[in-house]
């Protein structure tokens, strides 16, 4: 269910017995193209969707953050000056940023609140991005710092990175920190330049939750980042964005088997990635629809980080006359796949979709169409 402000005011002022100052979200995201490029210095094209992780909250006196997840029906509680890792759940996201802000210089001020989310959790839609953006918005409100998106996303990595322990690239909290409505954004992952990229007029966006789930934690998600840095290493360059498929199918034949398919699927989802920027500047949806086609065919045999709900998913999609393209996104292994259809078609092709897929794999799927939004907010409470 949609989260909705107001109730989330309400839940705080059951929880403390007052209101809130403030009202922070921030969103998950679909990928629409760039997949496993974010950490290989590559282009990503992500959006900012209408499905975000939201905290009231006002300040403490002490440094302590208290927390109550609606969700989970759980609190959390921990002090800023004596952060340390308790495998908690949810809660170490916060303790992680906790501790980034602060290693970065950043004085903290302790707040509780209430928290609550639409994300739905491992779809590859970027939960765990948004909670760490939403945590560092609600530091930010109490503190006296300015706000500056790419920074604060990087430090919500580096909370994930070295507190979580998932080496993830930047593109999930940088979209979640500085997404623009009605765009996807493309980002590169090396300078995080950004440059928004408005969608062409009568297509929509929509998402395709498989309703299968994986943990990144316990995927291969660790092994295919370490084999693309040992493709780098092996060109002698920093990232597998210094590689253009010309170098790499002269020396394809030095390379492992599994090392040089990964290598492939990097350098040409970052060519995919630049054509499909071009394809929606111009209005040219066939075309991006075909480049996310192609993307999900490498993400299936080079990367080998689909599976068959995910295959079976983008299959449903592509039978639709509506659809102009589909893919998996995210890690992969399950979760999303993403789809860009035909707006006035937009119902008709998440009702077919739904029951196709659904006698197909036996699994009842959530398919919903996405709004792009804008990234970490902050509202103040009346």
């Amino acid at each position: 269910m949609p989260v909705a402000k107001q109730d989330l005011v309400a839940a705080f002022e059951r929880q403390f017995g007052g209101p809130p100052r403030w009202v922070v979200r921030a969103p998950g995201r679909v990928n629409l193209i760039g997949e496993h490029t974010d950490y290989n210095d590559g282009f990503v094209l992500p959006l900012a969707i209408d499905r975000a992780i939201w905290i009231a909250l006002r300040p403490r006196e002490d440094r302590r953050v208290v927390v109550h997840s609606v969700d989970f029906r759980q609190p959390g509680e921990f002090s800023i000056d004596r952060l340390t890792y308790e495998k908690a759940g949810w809660v170490e996201y916060l303790k992680g940023v906790a501790w980034s802000l602060q290693e970065a210089g950043y004085r903290l001020s302790g707040w509780e609140g209430v928290l609550q989310g639409d994300v739905p959790v491992g779809a590859g839609l970027s939960s765990s991005a948004a909670l760490e953006m939403a945590a560092i918005r609600a530091f930010h409100s109490v503190g006296s710092w300015e706000w500056k998106p790419a920074v604060m996303a990087k430090l919500g990595q580096r909370a994930e990175n070295r507190w979580v322990g998932v080496n993830c690239g930047i593109m999930d909290q940088l979209i979640s920190a500085a997404g623009q409505a009605g765009c996807a954004l493309l980002i590169d992952c090396r300078s995080l330049e950004t440059r928004p990229v408005p969608f062409p007029p009568g297509i929509a966006v929509v998402i395709l939750d498989t309703a299968t789930r994986r943990g990144l934690l316990d995927s291969a998600y660790n092994q295919r980042r370490a084999q693309c840095e040992a493709a780098a290493r092996f060109f002698g360059v920093p990232a597998l964005r210094d590689v253009d498929l010309g170098q790499l199918n002269s020396r394809a034949g030095a390379l492992d088997e599994s090392t040089r398919r990964r290598a492939r699927h990097v350098i040409g989802e970052n060519q995919r990635t630049i054509e499909a920027v071009e394809a929606m500047r111009r209005g040219d949806v066939a075309t991006l629809g075909s480049l996310m086609n192609q993307s999900h065919a490498s993400l299936r045999d080079d990367y080998e980080v689909s599976n068959d709900a995910l295959d079976a998913m983008v299959e449903s999609a592509l039978a639709h006359p509506a659809c102009h393209g589909a893919r998996m996104t995210g890690a992969g292994f399950g979760g999303c796949a993403v789809a860009v259809v035909d707006a006035q078609a937009a119902d008709d092709f998440s009702a077919a979709v739904t029951a196709d897929y659904a006698a197909k794999t036996g699994h009842t799927p959530a398919v919903y169409v996405c709004r792009a939004t804008n990234g970490a907010e902050v509202f103040p409470v009346d």
